[in-house]
């Protein structure tokens, strides 16, 4: 009787994440650079007298772990590995401002006297331009305003910055109205007397017209949750129809790199703990076909 063919792994096609509470699946890893399993155990050696040799060796502890390589993330990645589910926002036909609020000082955003809402100037939300502005007093109605990057600057009508601090319009004014920035789409909306404190400032976030996205705080101490899950890892379905599925039962991981490097595409790598599941009484499972 001749040998079988060997059983060999080739590529990795995907890892799916799933609920342990109810099995649902989180979504699909696809862009993967690599993964592996590794078990790394120890033993316990008994050692004594003169003998520099062990008399006997005990099995210790076994280490199991997932490392993840991927240049993907869905929102998932932000949940799973990093501590908190992303916001998703359906599609802006006409652009979002948020975040609102007085960095330094009360007078520049005030409801009473001062500037009570950003507005998105009717007619012209092709002008938003995506990023964090801040409004600085500059005298008791008037204040000016900055854009943290110049990104998305040339969307719609162009903007430009004056100054390297970062300053894209001087000297608004909310003395006897509403100001506004027709280059960028923004109206500042006047309520009673305003009565700035010179250099106190706020800040504001702005979304352009878009399809979809997605808003994260990470760190925040009522969302530093890092919940088990499982993971169903695939390799490649070789030419011959052969595949293979690890299921491992109960994962952990916490923390993930987000990688920013020149004319590269960001590259992620995440170990994840694998633990043993007394439901299943295991840590994880292997499936292979020959189709």
């Amino acid at each position: 009787m001749a040998l079988s063919a060997p059983r060999s792994l080739f590529g990795i096609h995907s890892v799916s994440p799933y609920s342990r509470t109810d099995g649902t699946f989180y979504g699909e890893l696809r862009v993967l650079e690599n993964s592996s399993l590794s078990l790394a155990g120890e033993t316990i050696d008994l050692l004594g007298g003169s003998n520099k040799f062990p008399w006997e060796a005990a099995d210790g502890a076994i280490t199991a772990e997932m490392s993840l390589a991927f240049s993907e993330y869905p929102d998932f990645v932000f949940e799973l590995f990093l501590g908190n589910a992303p916001t998703t926002n359906s599609a802006e036909t006409g652009g979002s401002v948020s975040g609102f609020g007085n960095v330094k000082g009360t007078t520049v955003k005030d409801a009473a006297n001062g500037i009570d809402v950003v507005e998105l100037t009717s007619g012209d939300t092709a002008d938003l331009k995506f990023g964090k502005y801040i409004i600085k007093a500059t005298g008791a109605n008037t204040f000016d305003l900055f854009l943290s990057s110049d990104i998305d600057i040339g969307r719609g009508t162009d903007g430009s910055y004056l100054s390297d601090d970062l300053k894209i319009a001087s000297a608004l004014s909310v003395a006897s109205g509403d100001a506004v920035e027709a280059t960028f789409g923004l109206t500042f909306s006047k309520v009673g007397t305003p009565a700035f404190t010179t250099g106190d400032t706020a800040e504001f976030y702005i979304r352009p017209i878009n399809t979809s996205s997605m808003d994260v705080t990470i760190g925040a101490t009522a969302n530093q949750s890092f919940p088990a899950f499982g993971a169903v890892l695939y390799a490649q379905k070789k030419g011959d129809g052969q595949m293979i599925e690890i299921d491992a039962f109960n994962c952990k991981a916490v923390g993930a790199p987000l990688n920013f490097a020149r004319n590269a595409f960001s590259a992620a790598e995440v170990t994840v703990k694998m633990l043993y599941d007394s439901a299943k009484d295991g840590v994880f499972k292997v499936r292979w076909v020959d189709a």
